[in-house]
């Protein structure tokens, strides 16, 4: 039996109880930690843990953490679990600097420990079928695939999320780092993007909080992202739309759905179970340790979709079309 600390209860930690019911004697939480007591006591009695308000308190009753923490704090504290052995599941994106990236690449590889980031969204049912629907050219190639992510989230003006220097960025960083890496995952090697992103009408961000990518892969296909903070109200949500040589495919998330339409026929083709991708995310973390299998979303195909995103904000900047070759997921 593994033992595990959750390290940060906010909003992100609620999602993991589950999990660890589906992992059943496998593993055992033995602390729940947080800066803020209050939180780490409710976590801790909902995880049926011990709370802890440093996680250097636990690190020598644990083999692994799950790191849930404001970005600039990826750096520090994942290097301390890392040196201390410590198998670690870090909350994207790995880290707000490429040079920070770098060292838990090479700290992880030093130690000889699991380091996987939390792209939750590649073990969504949907995703995954959409992924091998896509592999297997059930429609052809694919041509165009967009995804749009609408909600609404507001933090206060002084909370580490709405500052630029703490996020790393803006929403794209924040959050589009999710599907610029399913993008590249899709798609694979990208030739060249752009980036539009403002705040206009999100004004509590520093940088964007409406965000829209485009890029073109080598085979010739393009890719697309539009996510945005500032949704009053949406009907796409959370959707992807494969459109392929002989249909599209639409996986719309928020609903659990997946449907085909070749011409004016709908066919659903598979649905599931709303919640459950964190839950088959950290089951595979743990496979992961067990076996020592490299995760499917770990740190060196990370860096290459952060590096992707930071030369798309650069190129921005400057108001030119980003060279994003070199950055496909074959190669470090």
């Amino acid at each position: 039996m593994l033992n595990v600390a959750v390290v940060g209860c906010g909003g992100m930690s609620g999602g993991y109880r589950r999990a660890f019911e589906q992992l059943g004697s496998r593993v055992r939480v033995v602390a729940a930690v947080d800066v803020v007591q209050d939180r780490a006591k409710a976590a801790a009695e909902e995880l049926g843990a011990e709370p802890a308000t440093d996680y250097r308190t636990v690190l020598d009753g644990v083999d692994a953490v799950m790191l849930i923490l404001p970005h600039h704090l990826h750096h520090p504290i994942a290097m301390e679990c890392l040196a201390a052995g410590k198998h670690v599941l870090l909350e994207k994106p790995l880290a707000i600097s490429e040079a920070e990236c770098l060292d838990l690449i090479q700290a992880s590889e030093k130690a000889r420990r699991v380091l996987m980031i939390a792209y939750c969204m590649r073990f969504h049912p949907l995703v995954v079928r959409l992924k091998e629907l896509i592999d297997n050219k059930t429609y052809g190639d694919v041509f165009q695939l967009s995804i749009w992510t609408e909600q609404h989230t507001r933090y206060p003006r002084d909370h580490w999320a709405s500052k630029a220097a703490t996020l790393g960025g803006g929403q794209l960083f924040s959050h589009g780092c999710h599907y610029i890496d399913l993008l590249l995952w899709f798609l694979g090697r990208p030739v060249e993007g752009t980036h539009m992103g403002t705040n206009y009408c999100t004004p509590w961000m520093e940088k964007e909080g409406t965000s829209n990518v485009a890029m073109k892969f080598e085979s010739g296909a393009l890719g697309y992202h539009f996510g945005t903070w500032g949704a009053k109200g949406t009907r796409l949500g959370y959707s992807f739309h494969a459109h392929c040589a002989e249909g599209m495919i639409e996986a719309h998330a928020s609903i659990g759905k997946l449907f085909a339409h070749v011409g004016d026929k709908e066919e659903l083709l598979e649905e599931c179970e709303l919640g459950k991708h964190v839950g088959n995310e950290i089951v595979h973390f743990i496979d992961c340790i067990e076996t020592g299998r490299p995760p499917l979303t770990d740190a060196r195909s990370s860096l290459q979709g952060l590096r992707a995103i930071w030369r798309l904000y650069d190129a921005e900047q400057k108001g030119v079309v980003a060279d994003l070759r070199g950055l496909g997921l074959d190669e470090s």
